[in-house]
């Protein structure tokens, strides 16, 4: 399914369980893994002293250092890796978001698997955090490919996923993002579930005929845009609810143990180089017990067989 897998890590505890689904899912799959470490962020211009993103102190970039963190990687991951003897281990230095996408474009990566934060935090107040991690935000705005952020043990890996459920609001990003969840649940053999939420945000005291007209009208596009684009493909549900978008997600989520919710990485139809990681998925991210994967681009979501949805229409 995932020829090549790029693990964005900072190598430590903030990332063990994205690690975790990074290494299991790239031996199901007997997939490349890299494992990618960028050092951190430049205090100066052009300077060699890097900032290190695990622990924010200074230092000096030299072959001597990249040999060390090289073999911590290793070190840090032996138990993991032992099975995977295509995993290689690379670093780099400069803008992680852009080293990332760089790194990306290059290998020309399946799929990104990354956590939610690269600095360990209270998870209790991290819950309730108004943005997720900037370079996780902007790996996900840009990637040619999947992205798969992982902020809670996952319970389940992907070969074992019952239920997926694919959150879209009718933009292209979450056509291809239909395609996606589509195909893979037809390759694993699981329940795909095409959730809508009507968006009341807007209205300040919207009537009931207001709101049984949109979950009507909602209702019909999920039935031409994406029961059409089924296929020989029968084991699907049609979700609809209306309130906030991002409570209703993770509540159906959570009511019906999904294993994995995918998502278009914004919620406009506007360029994907320039738009922000949208808000409902962000809150979704910082929220969910189980991992999510955002969709920006067409690129990678061809896991099977199927055809294009009418994106357009």
């Amino acid at each position: 399914m995932f020829e090549k897998i790029l693990f964005a890590t900072s190598a430590s505890s903030t990332c063990d369980d994205a690690a975790r689904v990074a290494f299991e899912l790239s031996r199901k799959n007997r997939s490349r893994l890299n494992v990618y470490h960028v050092f951190g962020l430049p205090s100066r211009g052009f300077g060699l002293t890097y900032r290190d993103v695990r622990t924010g102190d200074a230092e000096e970039v030299d072959e001597n250092l990249v040999s060390l963190v090289k073999e911590e990687m290793a070190q840090y991951y032996e138990k993991l890796a032992k099975d995977h003897p295509s995993c290689t281990f690379e670093t780099a230095t400069g803008e992680p978001h852009t080293e990332i996408l760089r790194k990306a474009r290059k290998e020309d990566a399946s799929l990104i698997v990354m956590g939610a934060h690269t600095r360990a935090e209270d998870v209790g107040a991290m819950r309730h955090r108004i943005i997720a991690g900037s370079t996780m935000q902007k790996v996900a705005k840009s990637a040619r490919c999947p992205v798969l952020i992982v902020s809670r043990p996952c319970v389940t890996c992907w070969s074992y996923f019952a239920n997926i459920v694919v959150a879209t609001d009718f933009s292209k990003p979450s056509d291809y993002a239909f395609q996606f969840a589509r195909n893979v649940a037809k390759e694993i053999g699981c329940r795909l579930h095409v959730f809508h939420c009507v968006d009341l945000g807007a209205e300040q005291e919207p009537g009931q005929a207001y709101i049984e007209q949109q979950l009507a009208g909602a209702e019909a596009k999920i039935k031409d845009k994406y029961v059409a684009n089924m296929g020989d493909f029968d084991n699907y549900v049609i979700a609809l609810r209306e309130g906030n978008p991002h409570v209703e997600v993770l509540k159906y989520a959570r009511e019906n143990k999904a294993d994995l919710i995918v998502m278009a990485h914004h919620t406009k139809d506007i360029d994907p180089e320039k738009a922000m990681l949208g808000s409902t998925i962000e809150q979704v991210v910082l929220r969910s017990a189980c991992p999510v994967l955002s969709v920006n681009h067409p690129d990678k979501v061809d896991v099977s067989p199927y055809g294009t949805p009418r994106a357009g229409e």
